[in-house]
């Protein structure tokens, strides 16, 4: 039976979440280790990955990605819901909402050590090129989890297009004054590489974000509280529609193409 699985972030970095019964599994993959946490107690096999290990200990740019998207693959991820908590660069965008990814804004395809944004970096007879026909963000996975997130009192305020901005230093005010007419709401140092190389191994995905801070310069944010505190607001909305599903999420078919050259010969 394919399994379904939940990237978590900065909002999680010291803790697991409540309701889950979570079970360590270490998942050797051609680029490292990761470790995978098998969440018990389901019918189908769901797993949660902690991008920045639990407590925190990496930044974003410390990230193996490949590694972690390997890992995915290798338990037979057939829906992947990534999450983040964002910055929001679009004043209608409502912090301490869910929110949903409707596209990405990433239009250097690379990684923090500077390499291509790719699982083929070598040739071989699985590489292609990634042909997005729908999203790489599902459209079936994303009403899957808008329904989720409705079901449990976490309504969603908006859908949004993300940038990807690597890390680990912050945006100047002149770099998130350049975002917003290139058409991004939010931001953030991870999410993107993450959709990118799970795209390219044939996992759905779907993104759910939370804005804890407002990234649009010359405007005053609506309060001054610590960023520890913001992230802890913004987890509170995430963390139910994570565990919703987890617990009942289902799989769905891919809806992009890995193009290999020969294939329609």
């Amino acid at each position: 039976m394919s399994a379904v699985a939940a990237i978590l972030g900065s909002a999680f970095s010291d803790s697991l979440p409540d309701e889950l019964d979570l079970k360590p599994e270490q998942i050797e993959t051609d680029w490292g280790s990761q470790t995978l946490y098998r969440v018990l107690d389901t019918e189908r096999p769901a797993y949660v990955l902690f991008r920045h290990e639990v407590p925190h200990r990496l930044l974003p740019n410390q990230i193996n990605y490949r590694a972690q998207a390997a890992a995915l693959h290798a338990v037979d991820c057939k829906a992947l819901l990534v999450t983040s908590s964002v910055g929001v660069l679009d004043a209608d965008v409502p912090l301490y909402r869910p929110l949903l990814v409707e596209d990405l804004l990433m239009p250097e395809n690379r990684l923090p050590d500077g390499s291509a944004c790719t699982m083929f970096t070598e040739p071989s007879d699985d590489h292609g090129h990634l042909v997005i026909n729908d999203s790489l963000f599902a459209t079936d996975l994303t009403e899957q989890v808008r329904d989720w997130a409705a079901q449990v009192r976490a309504s969603v305020a908006n859908d949004v297009v993300f940038a990807y901005v690597q890390g680990p230093r912050s945006k100047t005010a002149a770099e998130n004054r350049m975002l917003p007419p290139l058409g991004a709401q939010v931001n953030s140092m991870t999410l993107g590489p993450e959709v990118v190389l799970a795209n390219e191994l044939e996992i759905p995905c779907a993104g759910l974000v939370v804005g804890h801070k407002y990234s649009i310069p010359d405007r005053a944010p609506p309060e001054q509280d610590a960023l520890s505190t913001t992230l802890d607001r913004s987890r509170e909305e995430q963390e139910r529609i994570v565990t919703a599903f987890l617990q009942e999420g289902e799989p769905v078919e891919f809806p992009n193409t890995i193009y290999r050259f020969g294939d329609d010969e």
